[in-house]
């Protein structure tokens, strides 16, 4: 896709979020320092997945070293284009954004083990900070497979800015350092030890973000789910692994750095 054409489609998604039936307001973002590895910039030949979507690029550093069933099962799919041209099925402001089931259902999807499911990995030094890249099971309950979707946590920056929160969080064991990165960046650490972090969002949350602003509607199958609209579908075009810094954006136009 082209970069205009990009970032054309990435302003709808903005404008989308301050009008409409279900109006967000787009989260400001400001940059965190921290010692959590979450935070830090990749280093040279770290493992790397790019999103390139509808509305924009992400790109991901992935764990193999804490999650690695997880970043194994989503390179394997990720190298035979499962993913290419789904859809983010769920969108939940505040919350997260979801794909990878091909079926675009969210009841559906695979793993490379002949849609075997693979444990939970929680790795203490890895939380759901905003922007973490996490497993996820099919919906249903039933621990069947659906293990090829993945979500992005799209929690807002002041969604753990409580002193109650942080005494909480402090009193079940985390360190300063993670307290502070949670009520600086936010996130959802009642999903710590629930589901597996395999990566975090170092490029592109301000997509990601878009993505958890588009227009919704309540699923279909009565649970508390939302999803895109038909005329805000996201597209995930494609995703690539690579290692970090990965190859430069350009357009298809001059074919400069973009």
């Amino acid at each position: 896709m082209k970069r205009s054409a990009c970032l054309s489609l990435l302003l709808a998604a903005v404008l989308l979020c301050s009008c409409g039936s279900n109006a967000k307001k787009v989260p400001e973002r400001a940059s965190l320092t921290s010692e959590e590895r979450q935070f830090a910039t990749p280093s040279d030949g770290d493992p790397i997945a790019i999103f390139t979507t509808s509305l924009g690029e992400v790109r991901a550093v992935l764990y193999p070293d804490a999650a690695p069933m997880a970043v194994y099962n989503f390179v394997g799919l990720a190298r035979t284009g499962y993913y290419d041209n789904t859809i983010i099925w769920r969108s939940q402001y505040g919350f997260a954004v979801q794909g990878g089931d091909a079926t675009g259902t969210g009841t559906g999807g695979s793993t490379i083990w002949s849609n075997n499911p693979y444990p939970l990995e929680a790795d203490a030094s890895l939380k759901h900070y905003a922007g973490a890249l996490c497993a996820a099971f099919a919906q249903g309950g039933e621990v069947s497979g659906g293990n090829s979707q993945f979500y992005f946590v799209a929690a807002l920056p002041d969604s753990v800015s409580s002193g109650d929160q942080q005494t909480e969080l402090t009193q079940n064991g985390y360190t300063d350092a993670q307290v502070a990165a949670y009520a600086g960046a936010g996130g959802l650490p009642y999903l710590d030890n629930t589901d597996t972090v395999f990566g975090q969002v170092y490029q592109g949350m301000d997509v990601v973000d878009a993505m958890a602003c588009v227009e919704t509607t309540k699923d279909e199958n009565g649970n508390d789910t939302w999803r895109p609209t038909e005329d805000a579908a996201i597209t995930i075009e494609k995703v690539e692994i690579t290692t970090y810094p990965g190859p430069a954006a350009t357009t298809e136009e001059d074919g400069s750095v973009g």
